[in-house]
């Protein structure tokens, strides 16, 4: 059944930052490209992305201070999403690790959630949350208010979660998640890279890399602590220029170099001259190390959650088993005993290319509208 005749619509928790989420929505607007968009708030009207793209804000992106920090904004998103009138459309997709599953839908729509993560601050993250808020002076009263309100938000979560159609999860620990907190079925399609948008270099450089946003679970920390004791050289591309970043960037010994906001060319030509990419958080998926792994570089990554389900020990990755300074550091001294097939690290990438993705989405969602 074609879809050239459907009225889609696309919703976002929030568009911010570009990062990997935002490369996953950008892949699916290339599936559908007169979709509308609709999210909490927008702040990316000079990216190539959504030029062109009708967008839909919420009236959250009318109030200051909370349009730019939307977490402060946690009690009225849901009530945000809940408000978009979506009634003309055939096929809803939510992109999902927060609230934006909220929408809803006229009863004869499909309304399908690519789910993240089930929303993290309510559920496998909780108690982490409330140790690293991110408010300033205003994290003694969130704390307060999260712990007061938590068995609520967690029953509001789950009954929004009943209101989609069908789920997607991004891994099968995101499916294991989503079958603990909100009792639903999911099917994994792993999100995908453009692999010929990366490009090899046959003379590694003596620097390891980590990209990613600076905040606390992404554990920029434990990569300053160990470079700071091994002085080996680390390069650290962030483009969260926060109170976080400024301070662990002073912490830096002079082996470390900080990039902000570099260029996609740059980042990529980094990742094919880095002898290794660090992988430290935990995390349900990412792309970033596949886009190293495109760059025939190998990849360092702590030993949880998702990097298990993908990944060949010893062929493509190592795993360090504990987030600590000692385990990592030994780690690294092991893996520069070793050698690898950069030729097969491509190839193993290869298997994630967005053709993939597209393709396992458009007979999803053709499957379902046959139904």
């Amino acid at each position: 059944m074609s879809l050239k005749n459907k009225c889609v619509a696309i919703v976002c928790d929030w568009i911010k930052d570009i990062w990997w989420a935002e490369l996953v929505l950008e892949h699916i607007l290339e599936i559908f490209p007169n979709a509308h968009i609709y999210t909490s708030v927008f702040w990316q009207n000079d990216n190539y992305i959504f030029k062109w793209k009708k967008i839909f804000t919420s009236f959250i992106q009318k109030i200051p201070i909370l349009n730019k920090s939307h977490k402060l904004a946690l009690t009225l998103r849901p009530l945000a999403f809940e408000r978009f009138d979506l009634s003309k459309y055939d096929i809803v997709i939510s992109m999902s690790s927060a609230e934006s599953k909220w929408v809803i839908t006229k009863p004869d729509s499909l309304h399908i959630v690519y789910c993240h993560t089930p929303t993290r601050y309510f559920w496998s993250h909780y108690k982490k949350y409330l140790n690293m808020m991110e408010f300033g002076l205003l994290n003694p009263i969130w704390k307060w208010f999260l712990k007061k309100k938590i068995k609520s938000l967690r029953e509001r979560d789950f009954i929004a979660s009943q209101r989609a159609d069908y789920f997607l999860a991004n891994s099968k620990n995101t499916k294991k998640r989503i079958e603990k907190y909100y009792k639903r079925d999911s099917k994994v399609i792993y999100p995908w890279i453009d692999t010929k948008n990366f490009i090899f270099n046959d003379k590694k450089e003596d620097f390891y890399l980590y990209v990613w946003r600076c905040i606390p679970y992404k554990k920029f920390d434990l990569l300053i602590e160990t470079f700071n004791k091994n002085s080996k050289k680390l390069i650290l591309v962030t483009n969260t220029d926060n109170k976080l970043y400024r301070k662990l960037k002073k912490q830096s010994q002079n082996n470390i170099t900080w990039r902000l906001n570099i260029s996609l060319e740059e980042r990529n030509k980094l990742y094919s001259k880095a002898k290794a990419f660090l992988f430290p958080p935990e995390e349900d998926f990412w792309l970033v190390p596949i886009e190293a792994m495109a760059s025939w570089t190998p990849v360092i990554a702590y030993e949880k959650w998702w990097a298990l389900e993908t990944v060949i020990e010893w062929e493509t990755w190592v795993f360090f088993k504990e987030q600590t300074t000692k385990n990592l550091n030994k780690i690294i001294d092991k893996f520069e005993t070793l050698k690898f097939d950069a030729k097969k690290i491509r190839e193993y990438a290869k298997k994630f290319d967005k053709k993939i993705f597209q393709k396992n989405i458009i007979k999803f969602i053709e499957k379902k509208i046959e139904k």
